[in-house]
């Protein structure tokens, strides 16, 4: 495999040069004309005093130019920081003024912004608006010469997440952190010239690395996603049917509403050999829909905090026969994975306890935060050839069979009359209807028992609020019981696609009590 991960590129280029390498709408790039154009890019932000190790943004719509954009800032040594098109000046100026950017990559509507967040931050060197930039790169576009080599301990990307305290966090992930799942992917599926990739999650979440590079190292085609498509269910089933796509990888949330509106029927994705999710978790009902529609495909749920990439898997062989949560599976290859108590200590299988990681794919830290990766990564419970593991936060249940069963977030225990609550585990029984297609349950404050508990849930079809109440009364204690109950037509997104807790949490303070 390739030393550096902008290599996938430029070596799908050397061995496949006249393949399509990506679809944008009505334009099509070969490998040889995404790598010149790349190049193009890169010799550009070396003349202008990029240098290895500096940080350029990319604050664009997801598009061809972006994904020429961060090969040419990989090319140029540089590691890539995506930037959310539709996050607020305000965050996107805490970001580029965190990771001290030196360069940033624009156009389209971020290029003519009435307000732009970068004016005057004191790293920024220059701006490249990449429109027109496809065609005045040429034939004689070659590769900067010096610093776009070097060891896959050097920083590849910045991914920002949201902080705790309200300040965005960037996960600093190595050409190598990306590389372990990278290679471990392209071999686990087989990705090759014949496959055609989904780019169907933003250019800033974790999800897109495998769009970007697996789809390179398999010199396969990367097709993507119009973003009305995902508004519209019926145009995605379309645009899948009509690209003819082999390989689908999105969040569950999105294979849920075209499950609920896309209106499918058996066999209509005949091309589609490998449907892939991660970021939540898959109801059992949609799995059974999907697996009918497309029955050749394989399907397995990937797991993985952004810190980590992906580090387990679980590949579904045959469809649920019930509502019980998929499972995340067992580690990669490469990866270690522990189960530990609140004392620290290695769970016995059956047992609870919180998830920790080791190995290739774990990040470097958290960029100019010290305080939080010393909190995050910490010693191994069982060190060998990794000293360090990073806290994921998750609760799991170790399976006879050595998998992990997920539970929840840590963070999302909650204490209601006088018992810590894992709402997770509530959302996994009121999922398991089949009349659900979507719950969250949020806490809400109340000086009286804490938290009084909420249900928000997205009907699947005719939906009664007292059998989801007589199911959990049936299935869970009474102090675990939601107090109310409330039904949504979808649930607000984060700009991942991911439930928005805290937007619900905010609409269900302006519900009527």
């Amino acid at each position: 495999m390739s030393v550096l991960l902008h290599e996938l590129l430029t070596r799908a280029a050397a061995t496949h040069p006249d393949h399509p390498a990506l679809i944008d709408g009505d334009r099509t790039f070969t490998y040889r004309e995404l790598d010149e154009w790349s190049n193009h890019l890169a010799r550009q932000l070396r003349q202008g005093g990029v240098r290895a190790g500096d940080r350029v943004g990319v604050h664009l719509d997801k598009s061809a130019e972006a994904v020429a954009g961060i090969y040419g800032a990989l090319k140029a040594g540089a590691a890539y920081v995506p930037l959310d098109p539709d996050a607020p000046a305000r965050r996107l100026r805490v970001i580029a003024a965190d990771s001290a950017m030196s360069a940033l990559l624009t156009g389209g509507r971020q290029a003519s912004a009435r307000e732009p967040f970068h004016t005057g931050l004191p790293d920024l060197r220059f701006v490249i608006n990449l429109d027109g930039t496809a065609e005045r790169a040429g034939t004689s576009a070659a590769p900067p010469e010096a610093d776009a080599r070097g060891d896959r301990d050097r920083l590849a990307y910045l991914l920002y997440t949201s902080g705790s305290t309200g300040t965005p966090k960037g996960v600093a992930l190595s050409h190598g952190n990306g590389l372990a799942f990278v290679e471990w992917a392209v071999r686990e599926f087989g990705l090759a010239p014949t496959d055609r990739v989904s780019s169907h999650a933003p250019l800033h979440f974790d999800l897109s690395v495998f769009d970007l590079f697996a789809t390179a190292a398999g010199a396969a085609t990367l097709v993507l996603v119009p973003k009305r498509a995902s508004v519209f269910l019926p145009e995605l089933v379309e645009f899948i049917q009509r690209r003819r796509l082999t390989v689908w990888y999105s969040v569950p949330s999105v294979l849920t509403m075209m499950v609920r509106r896309g209106q499918l029927t058996a066999g209509c994705f005949p091309d589609l050999r490998l449907v892939l999710f991660a970021g939540e978790v898959m109801p059992p009902a949609t799995l059974r829909r999907l697996m009918w529609v497309a029955p050749g495909a394989r399907f397995v749920n990937l797991y993985g905090p952004t810190e980590t990439n992906v580090c387990t898997w679980h590949e579904v062989r045959q469809a649920p026969q019930d509502d019980e949560p998929i499972p995340i599976g067992r580690a990669v290859d490469g990866v270690e994975t522990f189960v530990v108590s609140d004392d620290g200590g290695l769970v016995d299988v059956g047992q609870a306890g919180e998830l920790l990681v080791a190995g290739p794919t774990v990040m470097r830290g958290y960029w100019n935060d010290p305080e939080s990766t010393a909190s995050a990564l910490v010693t191994s419970p069982a060190p060998g050839a990794w000293p360090t593991a990073y806290r994921t936060g998750d609760l799991v249940r170790l399976g006879t069979g050595g998998e992990h069963h997920f539970i929840g977030r840590r963070d999302h225990q909650v204490k209601s009359r006088g018992h810590r609550i894992e709402l997770g585990e509530i959302e996994a029984v009121i999922r398991s209807h089949p009349a659900v297609a979507e719950c969250a349950v949020v806490p809400v404050a109340d000086e009286e028992v804490t938290n009084r508990l909420w249900a928000c849930v997205v009907p699947d079809g005719e939906l009664e609020p007292a059998t989801i109440a007589a199911l959990c009364r049936e299935r869970l204690p009474r102090y675990m019981v939601p107090d109310r109950l409330e039904l949504f037509d979808e649930l607000p997104r984060t700009s991942t696609g991911k439930t928005d807790r805290q937007a619900l949490h905010a609409s269900l303070l302006r519900v009527p009590a």
